[in-house]
């Protein structure tokens, strides 16, 4: 699976720790460092459906591109959306849809969450192929 320069980064920033629970750890830090969402972006408008966690997903399209930006009221759950986002921000959407990839699934982190959660984060990347989806028809 061929990732694009900023995919292949992160993926490889976050292969550097060895154990993948310390990976999930890391992810979570790297989350934390970002501030979350505001008021006007915790709205029904960008809650992902699907969710046992309250999760915000704010996409844009700018330049042609795709921007993700991601918040969750569970700090283990924010750390993952967050990953999502920052793995498909700056993709066009035609990139998008053309990769089934999922980088949870590349860095071994899906393996040790509960299946409620994996059902949630598959609804974080279906609703990232929606809007992918909508910029590509759009345009």
């Amino acid at each position: 699976m061929a990732f694009n320069v900023q995919q292949q980064s992160l993926l490889d920033d976050l292969a550097l720790v060895d154990d993948p629970q310390e990976r999930l750890a890391a992810a979570v830090d790297r989350a934390r460092r970002r501030p979350p969402l505001g008021p006007a972006d915790r709205t029904p408008t960008y809650r992902v459906p699907g969710c046992t966690s309250h999760v915000w997903l704010v996409p844009s399209l700018v330049d042609g591109v795709c921007q993700f930006y991601a918040d969750a009221d569970s700090p283990l759950v924010r750390g993952l959306v967050v990953l999502l986002a920052d793995f498909f921000s700056g993709s066009s959407p035609a990139e998008i849809l053309a990769t089934d990839a999922d980088p949870l699934e590349v860095l071994d982190l899906t393996r040790h969450l509960s299946p409620t959660r994996r059902h949630g984060l598959a609804a974080v990347r279906t609703a990232i192929r929606h809007f992918a989806q909508c910029a590509a028809t759009a345009g």
